[in-house]
Order: structure tokens, then C-alpha cells, then sequence
């Protein structure tokens, strides 16, 4: 009975509270009541006291038991969470008064742990789903799709970093080698916003560079097609890129057939070309050349299983962040595009993709550098 009195939890009613004050009173002068002199008297007052102590326990004890200790327990947790939580509020109060950068770093560390944990929540819940209704990666909406896509990729740069940090005290110099190599070493996760932007920039100027040898490439391999008009059609689009314009999505498809055979389909390619069009996916090309076809295999059916998602979805359906995050995994990435220039550009994209087989895929990588070489700068004849 005092312990339920004594918890906050019981939300007692004003009678349940009348009736415990005259409770408290009855047992006070239960006490003295040797003090009486009529022996009438006290039996009297005692009759009354258990009367008043049975009415109590008609309307307090439902109380506690429908507070069961389970309940109390989740109670205390609440009060000590909301008291842990005051305490961190008022610590990041005093590291971003005192320590403004070391704040920065310390608020995007826990943030990024907050992402990373939601990630893997919702990675766990889609593996699930794929496991108990026997969904397959492709069969996937767009969205579950890509952060699939994401999360693995993050994990394969992460997985590194985890393996240092195991030996005693080597996790300082992980700490220190994260601090001053955030890009190298750390997942989009633990960036800042800044840093986002900056590092994407550079990721991108990097893919850009490849661009031109792509085309170089594709100018030399065409020396090896034995129909002419195929020939000449190949050449004719890496002029138009290399022009400063933007083909057409037919032209594009024109070329189609050799992409599925000799010389450039996916697994015909010479690993030279393979080599080129690595970095398109941000890939390492420094790896022997039959792990490269099959990695440049694997990444190109995903992306054009994530473009089939998308087309079922519709494009129309992304929001801004998740438009410009499409068109960067796909090759875009610009200052000077607006949201409708994205879109744009973004359908032509799919126009392309959705024509595409999945032994054509290497036509769906090379399409990086016919469509996104020149936008939004080349003159586009649509």
C-alpha cells in the first residue's frame, strides 16, 4: 500500500485522496486511544477506522493494481532518461558556448550514429520482408531498393575503419585519422552538410575526368565493328559528345546491338575499356581485369534494376534531395541545374534504361558520358 502511495504513477482520484487524509488521521488517534478513558469509546473510533480502511482499499488498491510494477519500472526509466537528457542538453550547451568546433564534430558524430542505426533498422526490416514473403532485390520498391544499394555500399567502406579500431587503443588514432581524412575514411553519415556538398563536388570532378578517355576508348574499339553503318553510327555519337552536345536518346539506342555482344558488351568489353569505365560508378580500375567486368556487371544490373523501380514509382514521385541524389548515382551532379532541369533530364535517363535489356548493360553505363557530359551546357536537340 505505501509503495503504491508513494508512486507517481498512481493517478489517484479527489475521493481516493480524501479518503487516504482521513485515514492517515484515524490510525494518528488509533495510537492515543489508550489514552481514553471510556473503553466504548475506542471501539467505537476502531470500528469506524476499519471501516474507513476497507472503503480505501475499495478505491486505491484497483489503482495499483492496474499500475503493476512493470509499469513503475517504465516510469523511473522515463524519469531517468528525461534527467539523462537534460544533462546531455545542457553539456552540448557548454561545448558549443566553450568548444564551438569540437561541437560541430561531436553533434554530426552523434547524429550520424543516429542515421547509421536508423539505416540499419529499416535495412533489418527490409531483409525481412524479402526473407518471409520471398520478395527479390528487383521485385523491391525504389525506395527500399536504394537504400539496400546505399547501406552496402557504406558498410564496404566502414568494414576498414571497424577492423583498425579492434587492437587496444587504436581507436584514438582511428579517432585522429577520422578527424583530419573524413572524406577517405568516413560515410556520408558523418559528414557535415558543407562537406557533403564538397566532398560529392570532388567525387564528381573526378568521374568527369574519365569521360573524355571513355570516348577515346569507344573511337578505338569501333575499329573493330565489321558493319559500317553500326560503325559509323558509333562514331557519330562520340562526335556529338564530343562536340559539346547532347545526343538523343534514339541515337543512343541505335547503337544498342553492340553492347550486347563484341566488342562492348558487359562481358566482351576489353579490360582496357573496362578499366575506363570504372571510375563512372566511382569503382577502383586497379584490380585484376575479371573482377572488374564482374563488379561492372553486378553495379550496372543494380543501377538498372533501380531504374526500373523508378519507372514504376514515377520520377514525379522524388522529392528534391532524393531527385538530386538519383541523377549523382547516374552521373549528374551541377550548381547550375535547377530542380526542372533534373527532371529533364532525369526522363531522358529512363527513356533510355527502360529500352535496355539486361544484357545491354553496358549501354547504361556508357550513357553516363553521353548525357550527363555536356548537361546542361551542350545544346540539346530534343
Amino acid at each position: 500500500m505505501t509503495s503504491c502511495l508513494k508512486s507517481s504513477a498512481f493517478k489517484l482520484t479527489q475521493e481516493s485522496l480524501l479518503l487516504l487524509k482521513i485515514f492517515f488521521k484515524k490510525i494518528s488517534e488509533g495510537v492515543t486511544q489508550h489514552h481514553l478513558n471510556s473503553r466504548t469509546q475506542y471501539l467505537k473510533k476502531l470500528r469506524h477506522d476499519t471501516e474507513t480502511l476497507m472503503l480505501l482499499s475499495l478505491n486505491v488498491l484497483p489503482l495499483c493494481r492496474h499500475y503493476s510494477s512493470s509499469k513503475v519500472r517504465r516510469g523511473i526509466g522515463r524519469y531517468v532518461a528525461s534527467s539523462l537528457q537534460r544533462v546531455n542538453t545542457k553539456y552540448e550547451g557548454f561545448l558549443k558556448r566553450r568548444f564551438p568546433r569540437f561541437y560541430q564534430l561531436y553533434h554530426t558524430f552523434t547524429e550520424g550514429f543516429k542515421l547509421l542505426f536508423r539505416d540499419a533498422k529499416d535495412v533489418q526490416r527490409i531483409k525481412a520482408k524479402m526473407f518471409s514473403d520471398g520478395v527479390q532485390f528487383k521485385d523491391l520498391p525504389y525506395r527500399e531498393m536504394e537504400k539496400l544499394r546505399q547501406f552496402r555500399r557504406d558498410m564496404i567502406k566502414a568494414v576498414p575503419l571497424v577492423v583498425i579500431s579492434i587492437p587496444p587503443f587504436a581507436n584514438y588514432l582511428v579517432f585522429v585519422l577520422m578527424y583530419f581524412f573524413p572524406r577517405q575514411l568516413l560515410i556520408p553519415h558523418f559528414w557535415t552538410p558543407q562537406q557533403k556538398e564538397e566532398f560529392q563536388g570532388l567525387y564528381h570532378s573526378l568521374r568527369a575526368q574519365h569521360h573524355w578517355s571513355v570516348l577515346k576508348g569507344l573511337e578505338s574499339t569501333s575499329q573493330q565493328v565489321k558493319d559500317g553503318q553500326l560503325q559509323r553510327r558509333l562514331k557519330d555519337l562520340c562526335a556529338t559528345v564530343q562536340s559539346g552536345a547532347i545526343p538523343k536518346v534514339s541515337e543512343i539506342l541505335a547503337v544498342r546491338s553492340l553492347f550486347s555482344g563484341p566488342p562492348l558488351g558487359i562481358k566482351r568489353m576489353s579490360v582496357d575499356q573496362m578499366r575506363l569505365v570504372s571510375p563512372l560508378l566511382f569503382l577502383t580500375p586497379h584490380l585484376p581485369g575479371f573482377l572488374i567486368g564482374r563488379r561492372l556487371n553486378n553495379h550496372g544490373l543494380v543501377l538498372l534494376q533501380l531504374d526500373r523501380a523508378l519507372s514504376r514509382l514515377g520520377p514525379h514521385q522524388l522529392s528534391d534531395s532524393e531527385l538530386r541524389k538519383a541523377c549523382y548515382v547516374r552521373g549528374l551532379h551541377s550548381n547550375s541545374v535547377g530542380i526542372n532541369q533534373y527532371r529533364e533530364w532525369l526522363s531522358q535517363w529512363l527513356q533510355v534504361s527502360s529500352s535496355l535489356k539486361d544484357s545491354e548493360v553496358s549501354l547504361l553505363l556508357h550513357s553516363i558520358v553521353f548525357l550527363s557530359a555536356n548537361y546542361p551546357k551542350g545544346a540539346s536537340r530534343h
